[in-house]
């Protein structure tokens, strides 16, 4: 190990430096120079094979080559990107030093999209657009919409309870009943939220988005229901759909009905529910059911958006996938 020699080298490299106009080539020359088989480095293993004083003088010779070679580095590195901006002026201003970044383009998810054209729809014709609560209690989810004590839905099997007497909303019928409660008829409203049922699979999810029509007023028919499920679909899939309607059961609509839609394979696919309100809710909220009536229809966003487009997996919407959510742009 000879010192002149490493202050020859520092020399070299100093002077090396100076003449280097890219950070190309600036990038190459620090690996050579500082990396782990360069000059320095290498002399800096030969140390340790050095006696105590002389340990002490080459230790300190190189740490201060290696910090001088790496201020020159800097300040070059500082020189050519001033240079670069000097030249570029008047031109669009960026920082050539950072990495570069990618500009992605976000979307309105689908079921966002499916939420707002339902909205619109319904508010054009007069309907209000209520929102309620996630959290409920028995009575306001179950027993005022006449759902029975015995009825499967309230086992542990199909809802989310959070103790006795409060659960996680199965639907958004619990927002008609609040409504009802404070009798400002009439009423026309639907309410547009998330519910929660424990179940999972490629039609299913513990949550989904649920849409919950009312009207009670006192000249309400099954005719007035079937013009605005109707005009609804047609309006929602943007073309002359067929759609049957066929008798079914509710607890909390006397009659009641599902709807089916036509499928291009020719099969008929059910895709929500509806009926005359039952008296026995309106009784429960001290209205007059021989005075005014009522009618209700509850539909799945997720599975109206999944016809809509052609989406075969429920859980894809829940998955935050990018290459699936870009479809939608």
């Amino acid at each position: 190990m000879n010192i002149n020699k490493i202050h020859i080298f520092l020399k070299l490299v100093i002077i090396i430096i100076k003449n280097i106009n890219s950070f190309y080539e600036l990038k190459k020359i620090k690996k050579r120079i500082l990396g782990k088989s360069s000059y320095l480095y290498i002399n800096i293993k030969k140390i340790k094979f050095l006696k105590k004083d002389k340990k002490i003088i080459f230790g300190k010779l190189i740490n201060r080559s290696i910090n001088i070679i790496k201020k020159n580095i800097f300040l070059k590195e500082k020189y050519i990107k001033n240079k670069f901006i000097k030249k570029n002026k008047k031109k669009i201003f960026f920082d050539v030093s950072l990495q570069g970044k990618k500009s992605l383009k976000g979307s309105i998810h689908p079921i966002s999209s499916s939420i707002s054209k339902i909205e619109n729809f319904f508010y054009n014709i007069g309907f209000n657009i209520i929102t309620g609560y996630e959290i409920e209690d028995k009575y306001h989810n179950f027993t005022a919409l006449n759902i029975p004590k015995h009825h499967p839905s309230r086992n542990l099997q199909d809802t989310f309870w959070i103790n006795k007497n409060i659960l996680l909303r199965t639907q958004t019928s619990n927002v008609q009943i609040h409504i009802m409660k404070n009798k400002n008829l009439p009423i026309k409203i639907i309410s547009i939220g998330k519910v929660y049922r424990n179940d999972n699979d490629i039609k299913h999810t513990p949550m989904f988005h649920q849409i919950e029509g009312l009207i009670i007023n006192k000249k309400i028919n099954f005719s007035n229901l079937k013009w605005i499920i109707k005009n609804f679909l047609k309006n929602f899939f943007n073309s002359d759909i067929s759609i049957r309607f066929r008798s079914s059961y509710f607890p909390f609509t006397v009659p009641s009905a599902e709807v089916d839609i036509k499928e291009k394979n020719g099969k008929w696919l059910e895709i929500l529910g509806c009926g005359m309100v039952h008296p026995n809710v309106l009784k429960n909220m001290k209205i007059d059911y021989k005075k005014y009536i009522g009618c209700a229809f509850g539909i799945g966003i997720e599975r109206l958006t999944m016809l809509k487009y052609g989406i075969l997996d429920l859980r894809y919407f829940f998955e935050n996938n990018l290459s699936f959510l870009n479809k939608f742009k």
